[in-house]
């Protein structure tokens, strides 16, 4: 249920350019839900020119506080009351918040929170480490200097414009009174050391949608260096940057884990209150469904391949609708499915099957997760139907899995065999080009956790 708006109702939002693209409004506006805060959360979409206007603007329509995206991270500044301490240093601020008295707004940087929140729950400690940061903009800015203040051995600041980069390492050293930090041409990443291995930020908006299929750094051979991939662009989730490093072996972070915490950060702030840590799940959650455009999925399979549980994770991840078919239909008839093949034989069952999809491909619902029998897609109306409901995800198991899962079940009508183990591999052959012709995605769930499974189909869909 959206949020009334009201004459009391509180604003925020967001300032750059573009900005159609952000997920900021569904982290606030999640929080204004869950907390019950009488808040709504906009985007604006402001030209370089307008900068000004648009501060001035905001503190005179009350507006509670802002967001400052790109490019005008730096352009706000000159137009606010107070800076705090560390976007002074960064020469770069994020968030707008009222001064207490209320004649203007107070700047904070709370990229510089995200990043290091990022690293702390992903495991990784800079200190000590050797950084590389690809590019020197305003997002660039806080990675170096958090990876200087917390102990990085050396950083090499690569960008296209070495004078950018030389800035940016002069302000670095000065800040920690030594030369730590490095200036390179991007062009010139060969002449890295090869004897290291390299934690690598990657804070240019190169790969972002809609050009994703790019990388900053092209050449599989850097990524050999590269120990800790770190992306701050987040849509797609799964950057080239990022397969890149992945292909290479190096652990990943995304940026939408910056855009949550980031996020967080400045909710507490506008609102005065602190957001608990059991909610950040779900907000990410919120966030990859939003990545996915609310798309649905169905997952198909032979029985005991782990539908129903992998089904409910995604719909805890992704705070999804869970339908099964099997069970829907059972409540629609008011009968088990034993009962509708003992009664009514298995044709019967079959046509409820399609119907039910049917009616459901034409209700165009988002934002579900549907587990299908494993006999549902025989029907080459049904594959039809389940592609028109969503992503169909094949999951696979090898007959020995589905056995050791299925063998104490009962309730099964297809398996009433002498030979269950057989009766299985027997089924699974005869269905398996089915499933195949049914699927936009397939997936192996022989040992793999839950968890993993869940993972791996939302990354496959981003």
């Amino acid at each position: 249920m959206k949020r009334e708006v009201v004459g009391t109702t509180r604003v925020c939002g967001l300032i750059g350019n573009p900005v159609h693209h952000t997920l900021s409004p569904a982290i606030h506006n999640t929080l204004n839900d869950i907390t019950d805060t009488d808040m709504v959360y906009v985007p604006f979409e402001v030209k370089g020119e307008d900068v000004e206007a648009a501060v001035k603007g905001a503190l005179a329509l009350d507006i509670l506080g802002m967001n400052v995206t790109v490019p005008h991270k730096s352009a706000v500044m000159p137009y606010l009351k107070e800076i705090d301490p560390v976007a002074e240093r960064l020469g770069a601020v994020n968030t707008l918040v009222r001064t207490h008295d209320g004649t203007g707004f107070r700047g904070y940087n709370t990229d510089y929170s995200g990043i290091s929140r990022s690293l702390r729950e992903a495991g990784v400690d800079v200190l000590g480490k050797s950084v590389v940061i690809l590019g020197a903009g305003g997002v660039a800015r806080p990675a170096a200097f958090l990876s200087a203040s917390e102990g990085a051995k050396e950083i090499f600041i690569l960008n296209r414009t070495l004078e950018r980069a030389e800035a940016l390492c002069r302000d670095v050293n000065a800040y920690v009174g030594k030369d730590v930090a490095v200036p390179m041409e991007l062009s010139k990443y060969n002449e890295l050391p090869d004897d290291r291995k390299y934690i690598c930020f990657q804070m240019t908006m190169v790969g972002m949608h809609p050009n994703p299929d790019s990388a900053v750094i092209e050449d599989t051979g850097f990524y050999k260096k590269v120990e800790i991939g770190f992306d701050a662009v987040y849509r797609p989730l799964n950057t080239k940057f990022l397969q890149l490093c992945k292909e290479a072996g190096a652990k990943c972070i995304s940026g939408l884990k910056m855009l949550l915490y980031q996020g967080i950060d400045a909710y507490e702030m506008w609102n005065g209150i602190k957001v608990k840590e059991s909610l950040c799940g779900r907000l990410y959650g919120k966030l990859l469904g939003e990545l996915m455009d609310g798309k649905s999925i169905v997952l198909t399979g032979f029985m005991g391949s782990g539908k129903s549980s992998v089904a409910v994770r995604l719909c805890e991840i992704l705070g999804y609708e869970m339908l099964d078919s099997d069970a829907e239909i059972e409540q629609m008839q008011s009968a088990t499915i034993n009962t509708i093949f003992r009664e009514q034989g298995e044709g019967a069952f079959r046509d409820m099957e399609t119907e039910f999809v049917k009616e459901l491909s034409e209700d165009k619902r988002k934002r579900i997760v549907l587990s299908v029998g494993g006999g549902l897609p025989i029907k080459p109306e049904n594959r039809d139907y389940l592609k028109r409901i969503g992503t169909v995800v094949f999951l696979k198991a090898r007959p020995e899995t589905v056995y050791e899962r299925v063998k104490g079940d009962k309730s099964r009508p297809l398996l009433k065999s002498d030979d269950v183990l057989a009766k299985i591999k027997e089924l699974q052959e005869e269905r398996r080009d089915v499933y195949k012709a049914a699927c936009d995605i397939e997936i192996d769930t022989d040992d793999k956790s839950i968890d993993q499974v869940a993972n791996e189909i939302i990354e496959l869909m981003l």
